[in-house]
C-alpha cells in the first residue's frame, strides 16, 4: 500500500489544523509557467482547461509572465469549462491601477459564475524597472497599499482611501454579487504579513516542503489569527515530472527553470530549503515517488498544489497520462475548501 492512501486523519500526518481544514490537500494544474519549447496557443491553454476538468482535477491557474494575460485567459477557459476552478497565478500589480484591476477581475469573476480566484504580486525588481520602465522602491508598502484598495472594491464594490500612493474615492458596479478570492505571492515575512492580514492566503513558487513547514506556514497563519482573518489558503505551485528517469528529469528542471534561482524572492526561498536550485524542489518520479513527495507538501501545511508539468523529451509522460496520475494522487489528499475560507476576500 502506499504511504499516501492510508487514512487522512491519521495521526502522525500533520496537516494544517481543525481551524483550516478537514482533510489535506486540492491538487490543480498550473499552466504557463513552465518553460516549453515554444509558447502556448490560447486555444491549448483553453483545451488543457477542458482536459483537466474532464479528468477531475480541482483548480487550473494561469501564470502571467511573458504572454497571453492570465485574467483573459482564466474568462475564456470558464466559458469552456463548467465545474473547475479557474485562477491567475500570478497577476503583476504594478502595470495596472487596483481599480483597473478590481473592475477586470470582477468581470472574470462574472465569466466565471463565481469559480474564479484573482492572485497578484509586485512581481520582481528586474521586470518592473529594466522592463517596463517603473519604480520597484518600497514594493512592500506599494503592495499593501494596493491591497487596501483592490479588496474592499472587489469584497463590497466600492473604497475610499487616502494613501501615499494611491487616492482612490470609487466603486465598482460590476461586481454581480459574485466573490473573488484574493491571493498574494507572499513569500518574505512582510510579505506572508500582508498575505494573513489583507488577503485570504499566498501562492508560493519554488518553495519545498521544510520552508512551507517552518517558514511560509506559521507565519502566515499567525498574521491572519491576529487579524482576526479565517485560516488562510496556502497555495504550492512546483514544476512536475512524472518519469522514471529522475536523474534526467531534475537536471532538466534546473535548465528549463534555471532563471528563478537568480531572482531573489525564489533564491531566498531555495536557499532556506538547502536547495542550490529548482531541481531540487522540482516533483519528479513515478507514481508513488510523486504521492510521496505531495503528501510531505500536504503535511507542512499545503491547502492546494498545483503543478507545472514540464517536458522530458522521450521520456515525459503524455500530460493527460500526468495530470490522470495526478488526480488518483490528488483524491487521496484532497478534501473541499474550508468552509472558514472566507471566498469575499
Amino acid at each position: 500500500m502506499r504511504r499516501y492512501d492510508a487514512d487522512p486523519a491519521r495521526p502522525d500526518v500533520r496537516a494544517p489544523g481543525p481551524e483550516a481544514r478537514s482533510g489535506l490537500m486540492r491538487v490543480g494544474l498550473l499552466d504557463g509557467a513552465q518553460r516549453d519549447r515554444r509558447p502556448a496557443t490560447l486555444d491549448e491553454l483553453l483545451a488543457r482547461a477542458r482536459l483537466a476538468e474532464s479528468l477531475g482535477l480541482r483548480s487550473v491557474w494561469f501564470s502571467n509572465i511573458f504572454g497571453h494575460d492570465a485574467m483573459t485567459v482564466a474568462a475564456l477557459a470558464a466559458r469552456v469549462t463548467d465545474r473547475i476552478e479557474v485562477g491567475t497565478a500570478i497577476t503583476p500589480t504594478y502595470p495596472r491601477h487596483p481599480y483597473a484591476m478590481a473592475q477586470q477581475a470582477a468581470s472574470t469573476a462574472a465569466a466565471a459564475r463565481g469559480r474564479f480566484t484573482l492572485g497578484v504580486g509586485p512581481s520582481h525588481r528586474v521586470v518592473v524597472e529594466e522592463m517596463w520602465g517603473l519604480s520597484y522602491e518600497r514594493a512592500y508598502a506599494h503592495t499593501g497599499e494596493y491591497l487596501s484598495v483592490l479588496v474592499p472594491l472587489l469584497r463590497t464594490g466600492k473604497v475610499e482611501h487616502a494613501g501615499t500612493r494611491f487616492t482612490v474615492r470609487a466603486h465598482l458596479t460590476s461586481t454581480d454579487g459574485l466573490p473573488v478570492p484574493v491571493l498574494l505571492s507572499g513569500l518574505g515575512p512582510k510579505m506572508l504579513a500582508l498575505a494573513g492580514t489583507l488577503a485570504a492566503g499566498t501562492i508560493t513558487w519554488m518553495v519545498g516542503a521544510r520552508t512551507l513547514r517552518d517558514h511560509i506556514v506559521p507565519r502566515l497563519r499567525e498574521a491572519a489569527a491576529e487579524a482576526g482573518r479565517p485560516a488562510p489558503r496556502i497555495v504550492v505551485e512546483l514544476p512536475l515530472a512524472l518519469t522514471d528517469d529522475v536523474a534526467a528529469a531534475r537536471e532538466l528542471a534546473g535548465r528549463m527553470f534555471k532563471s528563478y534561482a537568480v531572482l531573489p524572492a525564489y533564491r531566498a526561498m531555495l536557499d532556506r530549503e538547502g536547495a542550490t536550485g529548482p531541481a531540487e524542489v522540482a516533483v519528479v518520479g513515478d507514481h508513488d515517488a510523486i504521492g510521496e513527495q505531495l503528501l510531505r507538501l500536504a503535511e507542512a501545511g499545503a491547502t492546494d498544489f498545483n503543478a507545472a508539468p514540464y517536458a522530458l523529451g522521450e521520456h515525459d509522460a503524455r500530460l493527460d497520462t500526468c495530470l490522470r496520475a495526478l488526480v488518483e494522487i490528488g483524491a487521496r489528499l484532497s478534501a473541499p475548501l474550508p468552509l472558514s475560507v472566507e471566498r469575499s476576500s
